[in-house]
C-alpha cells in the first residue's frame, strides 16, 4: 500500500501536564485542584510519603483514591498506571516524577547498580536503563487518561531588592529533577514559584502560552478542558464480510518424524545456568541490571563466564548459610 498524506484534524485528546517547582510552591496542590475540575474519578500515585493524602478534606464533595509506592523503579510507575487505567480511572496524578529518576531505585540508582558490573562503565549501563526510562514515558503517553505529573525542582538562592531598596535572598526553583529533555513529553508544563504562581514555560494550547496564573485552579482547569475539546476519534473500519466458496479437500500430509534429539552444546548449558542465575536474583526481589538474553546469545563465551560469575556472586551474598550449599 503506497504511502499517503491525511488531512489534518484536531481531535480529542487527554492532558499531559507537567509542573515542576521547589519545596513549598504548591506542586500537588496545584495537581489536585486541576484533577477536580477535569471531572470523573481521580487517582494519585504518591511518592513523597503520603503528602497528598493531607489535602483530602480540602474540597467538600471531592474524593480522591491513592497508591502509595515503595519502590521507585520505573516498572512500579508503570504498573501503577496500568492499574489506574484497569480500575476505570479519569485523572492520574503522579505526585512524583521525580522519584523515578532519582529515588531509591530510581534510574540514577539503577546506573549505579549496572555500572559496578560492568567495570564502572557508565556509558554502557546507560544502554540498560535507558529503555527503562523510556518505558515509563511511554506508558504515560499511552495512557487513556488525563495524565498530571509533578517534580522536584533543584533549588537556588537569588538576592534581589524589596521596595525600599533593602537586599532580598530569596529561595527560586531552577529546572525539574528529572531527566534533561522531559519537558518535550508533554503537552503543557508549568513552574510553581513560592508565591505559589504557575508559569506556563512550554504549551501546546496557544490560549495558554506564556501565561501565568495565581495560585492556578478552576479557571485554568476549563481552559485547559476546551482546548482539549476536538473531532471525536475515528472508528475503526469494519471489514464486510466475503463469500468464500469452499475448497475443494486436500490430502492431509503426514507429519514430518520427530527430530532426533541431540546434547546441548557447552554454549548452551552456559547460557542456560545464566538464565537459572539471573531469574534465582530476581526472585529474591533484587532488581537485575544484565545481559539480555538476545546480548547473551551474542556475546563471546568469555563474558558469558564472567556474567555468571557475578550473577553467582550476588546470589551467594543474597542466600543465607544453609541455601549457599545448594547454589553449586
Amino acid at each position: 500500500m503506497p504511502i499517503q498524506f491525511t488531512k489534518a484534524v484536531k481531535r480529542e485528546a487527554k492532558l499531559r501536564l507537567a509542573i515542576s517547582g521547589p519545596s513549598g510552591s504548591g506542586k500537588t496542590y496545584t495537581a489536585l485542584a486541576v484533577a477536580k475540575e477535569m471531572g470523573g474519578k481521580v487517582a494519585l500515585v504518591d511518592t513523597e510519603r503520603g503528602s497528598a493524602s493531607k489535602y483530602a478534606d480540602e474540597w467538600p464533595g471531592f474524593t480522591f483514591d491513592v497508591l502509595e509506592l515503595a519502590t521507585f523503579h520505573p516498572d512500579s510507575y508503570i504498573a501503577a498506571i496500568k492499574a489506574a487505567q484497569t480500575a476505570g480511572y479519569d485523572v492520574l496524578v503522579i505526585d512524583s516524577g521525580t522519584h523515578e529518576w532519582s529515588g531509591t531505585s530510581g534510574c540514577l540508582e539503577l546506573v549505579d547498580l549496572a555500572a559496578a558490573r560492568k567495570q564502572g562503565n557508565k556509558f554502557m549501563a546507560w544502554s540498560d536503563v535507558t529503555p527503562l526510562h523510556n518505558a515509563f514515558i511511554e506508558a504515560v503517553h499511552q495512557a487513556q487518561m488525563h495524565v498530571i505529573v509533578t517534580f522536584r525542582s533543584k533549588m537556588d538562592y537569588m538576592q534581589s531588592k524589596d521596595a525600599t531598596g533593602k537586599a532580598v535572598i530569596s529561595k527560586v526553583g531552577m529546572n525539574p529533577i528529572t531527566r534533561e529533555g522531559t519537558e518535550y513529553e508533554y503537552d503543557i508544563v508549568g513552574e510553581m514559584d513560592l508565591d505559589h504562581k504557575l508559569t506556563i514555560s512550554k504549551s501546546r494550547a496557544r490560549v495558554l502560552a506564556d501565561r501565568a496564573f495565581a495560585k492556578p485552579g478552576a479557571a485554568m482547569a476549563q481552559e485547559i478542558m476546551a482546548w482539549l475539546q476536538g473531532a471525536p476519534a475515528p472508528e475503526k473500519p469494519v471489514l464486510a464480510s466475503v463469500a468464500v466458496p469452499p475448497l475443494a479437500p486436500v490430502a492431509k500430509p503426514a507429519a514430518p518424524a520427530p527430530p532426533a534429539r541431540t546434547e546441548p552444546s557447552e554454549r548452551e548449558k552456559r547460557i542456560a545456568r545464566w538464565r537459572e542465575l539471573r531469574e534465582a536474583v530476581k526472585e529474591k526481589g533484587v532488581p537485575v541490571i544484565a545481559l539480555t538474553l538476545a546480548r547473551v546469545q551474542q556475546t563471546s563465551d568469555a563474558d558469558i563466564e564472567t556474567a555468571i560469575a557475578e550473577l553467582e556472586r550476588d546470589l551467594a551474598k543474597l542466600c543465607k548459610p544453609a541455601e549457599q550449599a545448594v547454589l553449586v
